[in-house]
């Protein structure tokens, strides 16, 4: 006898809720229907079917379990397989057969340490940076940190470059696309002009957001602009005297003085003293500016300071008897070693004995005196004075001393040849020398003129 069946109220309820959901899952079979609501062809009903084969057969199987034992009658057994068999195929056949398309890869940001961008700077001769789409710093050669120490990769360029109008580039070229140009001054640690060039880099296989910002000296430019006014404004003024001297004479020598021997030997005379003053003085002048067109350019060659000042006394020993001045070499007999331009030092030290033995030859003495000491950095320098006993230089006279044509005496200065740009040629050549020059005086006791340079192992230690 059979045993009674279960009521059937359950069923549907369990269909109903299968229903409800919006999927059907069959863990142990690993298939997965998910709901879609597109339209079903044909196609993808076959395919459907393909993919539930096994789900259906667990369905037979389980129905017809159910009504073997009695759970359920036949009819219903059949309706509950059919319900679920146009469930699972329904929802099968809705999910797409080709798998999804994947996104073609795209060139990825900027990114911090990228060996491409920073063999690509590196190999660039002039200073330049990488900015990702955020601003920040990707990679910088050796030459734009020279420029700009405060840049760091990782960092934003705003903090380690604070130039409006630079910055400013930099956005419009990133929102413009557009390559932008702007020129800025650096007063530290010299004076310098520099053109910077914001370039968006954009393209197929091209980081997005990507700029290069690159930088462009333009200090020799300027300085060659300034080297003209000067020239312009005081050459000018300095040449007109003795021009004014030689056709003074010329004309002379072509009227009254034409058949007058004496008279002729003598304006010729003077005639060479004025054209060897003009002669000198554009020889200063373009001195000057080489030296100031390469004032950003430190020498690198280790010479011996000792050597180059007893080589000078040595020179000068002939000009000294003829103004009767004894000229002594004391203290530190050793090597003072630095890094330095041999030539621009020895000119250094030949106009400042020059100076001693022409304008204080009252004293009968110059004294070259060499030391060692510390400068306001801390650091070991050498220290070259030049010391004579002449008349002295009044106080106000000493903070003017190293201006371009600046004479305490003019006429006495053109009396001994001088241009007024001796000490300005001093000045210069130890700026680019890192160095500098003091002077210290007493009307009536004399004065000292004291070169200050750092040693080469000092100056090494500043570079690194």
């Amino acid at each position: 006898m059979k045993s009674p069946r279960a009521p059937f109220h359950w069923f549907p309820i369990v269909i109903y809720n299968g229903f409800c959901n919006s999927h059907v899952s069959v863990y142990e079979s690993g298939v997965t229907a998910t709901h879609d609501s597109g339209r079903l062809g044909p196609g993808r009903w076959v395919a459907g079917l393909k993919r539930t084969r096994l789900v259906l057969a667990a369905a037979v199987l389980a129905f017809g379990a159910l009504w073997a034992l009695g759970a359920i009658a036949a009819g219903p057994a059949l309706a509950g397989f059919a319900l679920v068999a146009a469930a699972v195929v329904v929802a099968t056949a809705k999910v797409d057969t080709a798998p999804a398309r994947l996104p073609r890869d795209e060139p990825s940001a900027a990114r911090l340490g990228d060996p491409v961008i920073e063999a690509v700077l590196a190999a660039v001769p002039d200073p330049v940076v990488a900015l990702d789409h955020r601003g920040d710093v990707v990679a910088l050669n050796a030459r734009a940190a020279a420029i700009a120490p405060a840049l760091r990769p990782g960092e934003s360029v705003s903090l380690g470059l604070r130039v409006p109008e630079v910055l400013e580039a930099i956005r419009h070229a990133r929102t413009s696309d557009t390559l932008q140009r702007a020129e800025f001054f650096q007063r530290v640690p010299l004076d310098r002009w520099y053109e910077a060039i914001a370039t968006p880099i954009s393209g197929a296989g091209f980081n997005p957001g990507l700029v290069l910002l690159a930088f462009h000296d333009l200090t020799p430019l300027r300085r060659v602009e300034e080297i003209r006014a000067d020239f312009v404004a005081n050459a000018s003024h300095e040449l007109r005297t003795p021009l004014a001297a030689l056709s003074g004479f010329i004309d002379t020598l072509r009227g009254s003085a034409r058949d007058d021997a004496a008279a002729r030997e003598r304006f010729l005379a003077i005639m060479q003293a004025q054209a060897d003053r003009m002669a000198r003085l554009i020889d200063d002048l373009l001195s000057l500016s080489r030296i100031e067109l390469n004032a950003h350019l430190r020498p690198d060659k280790a010479v011996d300071l000792a050597a180059i000042v007893r080589q000078v006394a040595d020179a000068l020993q002939t000009l000294a008897r003829d103004r009767e001045v004894e000229v002594k070499t004391i203290g530190i007999s050793d090597r003072l070693v630095v890094l330095g331009d041999r030539d621009e030092l020895i000119r250094v030290f030949e106009n400042l004995v020059e100076n001693a033995l022409k304008y204080a030859a009252s004293g009968k003495r110059v004294e070259i005196v060499l030391s060692l000491g510390e400068g306001p950095d801390s650091k070991s320098e050498a220290r070259v004075g030049v010391r004579d006993h002449g008349p002295g230089i009044a106080p106000e006279h000493l903070p003017r001393l190293t201006e371009r044509f600046y004479r305490v005496d003019v006429s006495e200065s053109r009396a001994q040849g001088g241009t007024g740009l001796g000490l300005a040629l001093v000045k210069h050549i130890l700026n680019r020398h890192g160095g500098r020059l003091t002077i210290d005086s007493v009307p009536g006791q004399g004065a000292t003129f004291t070169v200050h340079l750092p040693l080469a192992d000092a100056a090494a230690r500043g570079r690194s």
